[in-house]
C-alpha cells in the first residue's frame, strides 16, 4: 500500500512539473509594520478559489484571467483588489482593525481545519502566557505536579500525553521536546518562550500532517514569535503568595528600518513567587530573548533568534489521599520538602528564506540548544530505603543540533490548483551523563541506579501534495519517513537492563502515509476526512536493551469532521475521530525501568463554538469526549490510567474601543480512571478565572484571578505505591498535586 501510495505521489509531482502554470502570485503585508500577514485567506472571486499566505505573506492561486480577489485576515480589514495572472508578486497591503468574527474565513489552501479556531482565540482572547497558548488547543488541558518549573503533564484527545511525548510542540521550527530525556521520553518545557513575544500558534489533531513526525499522535503545537513588535513596552506584575512579574520588550532599531523591512527587538523576563504550598517553592525563572529579521534581497529573508532561559525552585510534590485524611500532613502540605529542581536552555535559531523567480520558496533552518537539567523527587517515600526514603535525583546535560529544510511551489494545471512540500529534518542529541540517582538531602548520592551518554540522530523526510480540482474539493497526500540512529554507552555495570558497562547501538525505521480530503459545499461550510500513520519514538535505553522491538510504535487515525458559519458571527467546528496504537516498550525515567503498555484503541468526538454576541462580546465552547480501552486486557480491567474521557473549556469576553477588557473562563475535566480496573479515580475539577484590563494612552492595566471561587481541586493524581515512616506496609493509593487557591494578581505594563 505504501508502495502504491509513493508512486502515485510521484505522478501527481511529475505532471505538476510538466505543465503550465497559470496564477495569480502576491504578497500580503501588514500596512504599519511592512511586515507579511501570515495565514491570510486569499479568494478568487470568479472561481472561488483559495489559497492560504505563507510566512512570508506570499500567495499563489489559480486564475487564467484578472479577477478580483477577496483579502481576509483576523485582526484586518479585508480588502477586495483587481488582480491579473501578469501581476507577478504584486504588494497587498491590510490595515488592522477591531476584531471580529466575520473577518475569519474557514475554508481555503487545505489548511489545518484548526486554524480558524485558533486565530480567532489569538485575536479575541490574547496571550497571557505559554501554557495559556496550549489551554486554547480546544480539548487540551495541561496539569503541573510539582510547583512552575517542571514541564506541564498534556491531556489530549484520550492521550495521557505526560510531558510531550504524544503531542508534537515547537517554536519557531525548534523543537521543544526532548528525546531520551532523564525524566521522560518528550519531555517538553516551553517555559523559555516569553509570552508577550508569541504573536500567533498553529496546530492540528491527529498525525495528519506531513511535515511533523515523531510525537505528532495526538497533534502537533507551533508557537510562532513576532518579527517585529508595534511597540517598545515594560510591564510589572505583583499578587499573592509573594508572586512578582516584570517584563521588557525592546524596540533596537528606528521606525524608518521597518519600511526597509529590517526588525531587532529584545526581550527579558523575570518571575518569582513563594507558591500556594506550605512550604514556599522559592520559584524563579529569568528568560532573555531577541530576533532579528531582515530582508536581505526582494528574495531573501533572514531570521535570527537568540535565546536564554534559567529556573529553580522547590517542590511539595505529590502527596497520599491517605496522609492528608488521617491528619499526617496539610491540604498543601509535602512529606518530603526536598524536592524541587534547576533547568536551563540557550537556544540560536538562524532561518534563511529564498524565492525564485518562478515562485517557489526554498527554506534553510539551522538551530542549536545547550540544556541542563536537575529534578529532585521522592513519589514513594520509605517504600524502597526504610532508613534514607526514595530520593531520587535526575540530570542531563545536552547539545541539540538540527537542520530543517523545505520546498515549495504553488501551480496549476489546466486552472485546477497544485501545492507542493517537501523537506528535510535532520537532529542530533549528544547528552551527557544522563543519570538516575538515589539521593539524600538532595547531593548525598546513596546509589547509582543509571548512568551513561546518549547520541541519538534522527533523519526525516516528507512529501505532500495538495490538489484542488473543483471550486469544491481538494485532496492532500503526504508521506513521510524516519531513520532513528542510537548510542548509549552504559556508565554503571548495577544497571539492571545492561549486561555491563559498554557502548550498545540499534537503529529503526518507520514510513508514514497521510490523506486528507476537502470538500467546501459553500463558502461558509467545509467538510473533511483526514486518515493518516504517525508515530511517537521510544528512549534510547529502550530500544538498545529491547532489540528494537516495537521502539517506534505507530498509531493509525481518521477524522470525519466540519467547519462551519451559519452566521456571520457565528463559527462551529465538530469532529469524529479514532485512533489505533500499537504497543510498545516504555523507559520509565522515575525508576529506570522498561515497562511493556498494549494495544489501545481511542474514539470520540469534538466539538467548538465561537460566537460573537455583539460588536464587543465573544463567547467561545469546546466540548470534548474521548473512550479509550486497552485491546490485549480483559473487560473491566482495560482502562487506561488517566486518560481524559470528558473535558470542557468556555469563556466570555468584552472588548471595547475605550480600551475596557474583560474576561471570565472556566475549565472542566471530568472523573476518570487512576487505574485499569478504575477501583481508583482521578476527580472531576471545575475551575474559573477572571482578566480585567483597561489600557489608557500609553498605560495598561490588569487584573487576574486563578481560581475565582476559591475551590478546592486537584490538579494532578495518579495511581502509586507508597510507604510512609509511620506505615508498617506498603499501601497503594491516590497520590495528588493540589490546584492553586484563589489567587489574585495586578498589573500595570507602559508603552512607549
Amino acid at each position: 500500500m505504501t508502495k502504491h501510495f509513493i508512486i502515485t505521489m510521484a505522478c501527481v509531482a511529475a505532471v505538476f512539473f510538466a505543465v503550465a502554470q497559470h496564477t495569480m502570485k502576491g504578497i500580503v503585508l501588514d500596512s504599519l509594520s511592512q511586515q507579511p500577514v501570515i495565514a491570510a485567506t486569499v479568494m478568487v472571486s470568479t472561481n472561488r478559489q483559495t489559497c492560504i499566505t505563507d510566512d512570508s505573506g506570499r500567495f499563489v492561486c489559480a486564475a487564467m484571467v484578472r479577477a478580483n480577489i477577496i483579502i481576509s485576515a483576523a485582526g484586518f480589514e479585508t480588502k477586495t483588489i483587481s488582480f491579473a495572472p501578469a501581476d507577478h508578486w504584486q504588494p497587498v497591503q491590510l490595515c488592522p482593525a477591531q476584531k471580529s468574527l466575520a473577518t475569519v474565513v474557514i475554508t481555503g489552501g487545505g489548511a489545518s481545519p484548526y486554524k480558524a479556531l485558533m486565530e480567532t482565540a489569538i485575536a479575541m482572547r490574547g496571550v497571557a502566557n505559554s501554557q495559556e497558548v496550549l489551554r486554547m488547543v480546544p480539548g487540551l488541558f495541561i496539569a503541573q505536579h510539582q510547583g512552575g518549573g517542571k514541564a506541564e503533564q498534556i491531556f489530549l484527545r484520550g492521550f495521557d500525553a505526560d510531558h510531550g511525548h504524544d503531542i508534537n510542540i515547537a517554536a519557531d521550527g525548534l523543537p521543544v521536546n526532548m528525546l531520551s530525556h532523564a525524566h521522560g521520553q518528550g519531555y517538553a518545557d516551553s517555559h523559555f518562550i516569553i509570552p508577550e513575544t508569541i504573536e500567533n500558534a498553529t496546530f492540528n489533531k491527529g498525525p495528519y500532517d506531513a511535515e511533523k513526525g515523531d510525537m505528532a499522535t495526538a497533534g502537533y503545537l507551533e508557537f510562532h514569535t513576532f518579527n517585529t513588535i508595534k511597540n517598545s513596552s515594560v510591564k510589572l506584575e505583583a499578587g499573592q503568595f509573594g508572586t512578582f512579574r516584570s517584563v521588557a520588550l525592546i524596540d533596537l532599531l528606528p521606525p524608518k528600518t521597518k519600511q526597509q523591512k529590517q526588525s531587532w527587538y529584545a526581550a527579558a523576563e523575570y518571575s518569582y513567587t513563594n507558591g500556594y504550598f506550605d512550604n514556599p517553592e522559592h520559584f524563579k525563572r529569568l528568560n532573555v530573548f531577541t530576533k532579528y529579521s531582515a530582508q536581505l534581497s526582494p528574495r531573501q529573508q533572514l531570521s535570527v533568534s537568540l535565546s536564554s532561559f534559567y529556573s529553580s525552585w522547590l517542590a511539595s510534590g505529590q502527596i497520599p489521599e491517605r496522609a492528608v485524611e488521617a491528619g499526617l500532613v496539610g491540604y498543601f502540605g509535602a512529606i518530603d520538602p526536598e524536592e524541587g529542581g534547576v533547568t536551563s536552555r540557550t537556544n540560536v535559531n538562524v532561518q534563511l528564506q529564498s524565492t525564485t523567480p518562478g515562485g517557489s520558496i526554498f527554506k534553510n533552518q539551522f538551530y542549536f540548544s545547550n540544556y541542563h537539567f536537575d529534578l529532585h523527587s521522592n513519589f514513594s517515600f520509605f517504600l524502597e530505603d526504610k532508613v534514607n526514603g526514595d530520593e531520587i535525583r535526575q540530570r542531563e546535560g545536552r547539545n541539540l543540533f538540527g537542520y530543517n529544510g523545505g520546498y515549495q511551489h504553488e501551480g496549476s494545471i489546466g486552472g485546477l490548483s497544485l501545492s507542493t512540500r517537501a523537506g528535510i529534518h535532520l537532529r542530533m542529541d549528544i547528552i551527557n551523563n544522563s543519570s538516575l540517582l538515589h539521593t539524600i538531602n538532595r547531593y548525598t548520592l546513596i546509589n547509582t541506579v543509571k548512568l551513561g551518554d546518549i547520541d541519538e540522530t534522527v533523519a526525516g523526510l516528507y512529501l505532500q501534495e495538495s490538489l484542488k480540482f473543483s471550486a469544491k474539493w481538494q485532496l492532500k497526500m503526504g508521506i513521510r519517513a524516519d531513520k532513528f540512529f542510537y548510542r548509549y554507552k552504559n556508565k554503571t555495570a548495577s544497571d539492571s537492563n545492561f549486561p555491563g558497562e559498554g557502548v550498545y547501538r540499534a537503529s529503526n525505521h518507520i514510513v508514514s502515509p497521510k490523506l486528507s480530503l476537502y470538500y467546501e459545499a459553500n463558502a461558509n461550510t467545509q467538510w473533511y476526512c483526514s486518515l493518516g500513520k504517525g508515530f511517537h519514538s521510544n528512549d534510547a535505553r529502550v530500544v538498545v536493551s529491547s532489540g528494537n522491538e516495537q521502539s517506534l510504535p505507530a498509531v493509525y487515525a481518521a477524522d470525519l469532521g466540519f467547519i462551519i458559519k451559519p452566521l456571520p458571527h457565528l463559527l462551529l467546528q465538530a469532529a469524529a475521530w479514532y485512533s489505533f496504537l500499537q504497543k510498545e516498550f516504555v523507559y520509565a525515567g522515575d525508576g529506570g525501568t522498561v515497562e511493556f503498555s498494549g494495544r489501545t484503541r481511542r474514539i470520540g468526538i469534538d466539538f467548538s463554538g465561537r460566537y460573537q454576541a455583539a460588536k464587543y462580546l465573544f463567547l467561545d465552547l469546546d466540548l470534548n469526549y474521548a473512550h479509550g480501552r486497552s485491546l490485549d486486557e480483559e473487560k473491566g480491567r482495560n482502562f487506561i490510567p488517566e486518560a481524559p474521557v470528558w473535558s470542557s473549556s468556555a469563556g466570555i469576553t468584552f472588548t471595547s474601543k475605550k480600551g475596557f477588557n474583560a474576561a471570565i473562563r472556566y475549565r472542566y475535566l471530568a472523573r476518570r480512571p487512576a487505574n485499569e480496573d478504575y477501583s481508583l479515580a482521578c476527580q472531576s475539577y471545575f475551575v474559573n478565572d477572571l482578566v480585567v484590563k483597561y489600557r489608557k494612552s500609553a498605560f495598561e492595566y490588569a487584573f487576574t484571578v486563578n481560581n475565582l471561587f476559591n475551590v478546592q481541586w486537584r490538579e494532578t493524581e495518579l495511581e502509586a505505591t507508597t510507604q510512609l515512616k509511620t506505615d508498617s506496609e506498603p499501601v497503594n493509593g491516590i497520590s495528588f498535586t493540589p490546584g492553586t487557591k484563589f489567587c489574585a494578581k495586578v498589573s500595570v505594563t507602559c508603552f512607549f
